[in-house]
C-alpha cells in the first residue's frame, strides 16, 4: 500500500494542476470581456469573476477594475488560489514525491512553473495576456498527458487523476451554480454570456457537435451536468472518481463514510437523473449537493488513506 504522504501529494498535484487551468479560462474570458466592454461582455466578465468564488474575489470590486483583478487571480502569490500560487503548491508536491512520477511528468510541471515564475513572466502577460494564458493551458495539457501516457497506472496514477477529477466536477458545479441556479436572479439568455460559459468550461466545441449552434440554458446545462462522454461534464468525472476510488480500495471493507460508498453514491444520483429532474427542483438543489458531496469525499479520502488511525498502520 502506497505511503500517506506520498498519496497525500500525489492527490494534491491533481487538484492544484486543474485549479490553475480552470482559472487560466476564466481569465481569459474575463480579459475578452474587459475590452469589449458590451453590457453581454459585462455580463460574461461577473459570471467569470463570481465562479472564481468570492474567498479568493469580490466580484463587486472586481468588476470595476477587471484587467487588474485578472492580473492578480494569475499572479498573486498571496492568493492561494491564483495560479501561479496553484503552479508552485503542485510543483512542491511533485517534488515531495519525485520518485514516483516520470522524468517527463517532472520536466513538464518544472518547466512550466519556472517559466510561470521567472521575472520575464509578467513582461510577456504584458505583451500579450491572452497568449500567455493559452500557452500555460497548453503545457498544462501536455503534463496531464505526460502524467497519463508515461505512469504507470497503479496507486500514485489513480490518487493524481482522483485529484483531478474532484477538483473539475466542484469546479464545473461552482459555475454552473453562478450561472444556472435559481437563487441568482434572471436566467441568462444572451448569446455572447451563453458563449463564454462554454469558453469557461473547454465546451464550446463539443457542445456545438451536440446541439449545432442551439445555445440554450437548457442544453447547456444538460451537457455539462450530465454527458457521459464530455470530460469535462460533471458525470464523466464523478464516474472516473469512482472507479479510481474502486481499485484503490480493493481488499478493504467498504464502510459508511467510506469515500467510494460516497462516490457510488454521487455517480448513481447523476446516472439516474436528468434534466427534467432539475428543471422540477430547482438547479440549486442538485448543484449545491454535487459540491458538498465532493467535500465530502475528498475529507473522507483524507481520513482513509492519509490520517487512518496508527492502530490501522500497523500489523496485528
Amino acid at each position: 500500500m502506497m505511503l500517506a504522504r506520498v498519496a497525500d501529494s500525489l492527490y494534491w498535484v491533481g487538484r492544484y494542476i486543474e485549479r490553475a487551468e480552470h482559472f487560466c479560462r476564466l481569465s481569459d474570458v474575463m480579459l475578452n470581456a474587459a475590452v469589449d466592454r458590451t453590457d453581454s461582455a459585462r455580463q460574461a466578465a461577473h459570471i467569470a469573476l463570481s465562479a472564481v468564488g468570492k474567498d479568493d474575489v469580490d466580484p463587486a470590486v472586481a468588476m470595476q477594475h477587471p484587467v487588474d483583478a485578472v492580473r492578480a487571480l494569475v499572479f498573486d502569490r498571496e492568493n492561494t488560489s491564483s495560479v501561479v500560487s496553484s503552479l508552485a503548491r503542485a510543483r512542491e508536491n511533485a517534488r515531495q514525491v519525485r520518485d514516483q512520477i516520470t522524468t517527463e511528468t517532472w520536466e513538464r510541471l518544472n518547466l512550466l512553473y519556472l517559466r510561470a515564475t521567472s521575472p520575464q513572466a509578467e513582461i510577456a502577460y504584458d505583451q500579450g495576456a491572452a497568449a500567455f494564458l493559452q500557452e500555460i493551458i497548453a503545457d498544462l495539457h501536455l503534463f496531464k498527458g505526460a502524467a497519463d501516457a508515461t505512469m504507470s497506472h497503479g496507486e500514485g496514477w489513480r490518487f493524481m487523476f482522483t485529484g483531478v477529477h474532484l477538483e473539475r466536477a466542484q469546479l464545473i458545479a461552482r459555475l454552473l451554480r453562478v450561472c444556472f441556479s435559481d437563487v441568482h436572479g434572471q436566467a441568462i439568455d444572451d448569446h455572447l454570456a451563453l458563449v463564454s460559459i462554454l469558453r469557461m468550461a473547454c465546451a464550446l466545441e463539443p457542445y456545438l457537435r451536440t446541439y449545432t449552434a442551439d445555445l440554450h440554458t437548457r442544453y447547456i446545462m444538460e451537457f455539462l451536468l450530465f454527458d457521459e462522454d464530455f470530460p469535462r461534464s460533471i458525470r464523466f468525472s464523478t464516474a472516473r472518481i469512482e472507479e479510481h476510488l474502486a481499485h484503490l480500495s480493493k481488499g478493504r471493507e467498504i464502510e459508511r463514510g467510506d469515500p467510494l460508498r460516497l462516490a457510488g453514491r454521487l455517480n448513481a444520483r447523476l446516472t439516474y437523473t436528468d434534466v427534467e429532474d432539475v428543471e422540477a427542483t430547482g438547479a440549486s438543489a442538485i448543484l449545491n449537493s454535487v459540491e458538498a458531496e465532493c467535500s465530502s469525499i475528498h475529507q473522507a479520502m483524507y481520513e482513509t488513506f492519509v490520517a487512518y488511525p496508527l492502530e490501522m498502520r500497523l500489523p496485528t
